[in-house]
């Protein structure tokens, strides 16, 4: 076989590999932990006002995964959840709301307790009261898998806005639950061969 039918032997295989070999969820990592964030952040320039945004829980990682699945764990006491809008940035810039309300669908409930946003959850966040403990899926119609495919290193960033007067709070803790896509090593391998079969030295008789 010369060279160029090996080239093409090579390409065939991986072709067949690519379409016909899943990608297996990998590793899961957890990132984040305590913050004791006040909600909103505090004004000493005016102590009474009650209501803006939460200064940034910010998640900083080194690693070079890729995202293949991504969950949102928070602990959230406050007086009434009602009031709050969670949100999560990626490094990119992707965001994504996980849960908000309007006014008409006003409610009394505190706190936000082991809540888990997950994709694959059975009910929405719509469909649970507080505080929430359990998995839920963020208000649609957004998705966590808006961050699949990208890269995690960077800042990671839990943003809440506090939209009502007189309730207050405190972010106590915020992960993210990340799962890697497996590496195709049997790809990786059939090339390896592949190549080294192709450049291997010719012997003639």
């Amino acid at each position: 076989m010369d060279a160029r039918s090996k080239v093409q032997w090579i390409v065939a295989v991986l072709v067949v590999v690519v379409v016909s070999f899943p990608v297996f969820a990998g590793p899961v990592y957890t990132y984040g932990g305590a913050f004791d964030l006040p909600i909103p952040k505090l004004d000493s320039g005016d102590p009474d006002v009650s209501k803006g945004w939460m200064d940034d829980a910010v998640v900083e990682i080194t690693d070079h995964f890729i995202v293949s699945d991504i969950d949102v764990r928070i602990n959230i006491a406050h007086t009434n959840v009602f009031d709050l809008q969670i949100f999560l940035q990626s490094p990119v810039g992707t965001r994504i709301c996980l849960n908000m309300y309007d006014f008409r669908e006003f409610f009394e409930g505190a706190n936000y307790t082991q809540t888990m946003f997950d994709d694959e959850a059975e009910l929405s966040i719509k469909q649970a009261e507080a505080p929430f403990t359990g998995c839920f899926r963020p208000i649609e119609p957004y998705k966590l898998s808006e961050f699949d495919g990208e890269n995690l290193y960077g800042p990671w960033r839990l943003q809440i806005y506090d939209a009502w007067d007189w309730d207050t709070g405190t972010l106590d803790s915020f992960e993210l639950v990340i799962t890697t896509p497996e590496p195709a090593t049997a790809m990786l391998l059939i090339l390896g061969a592949g190549l080294v079969t192709l450049f291997k030295p010719y012997r003639s008789r």
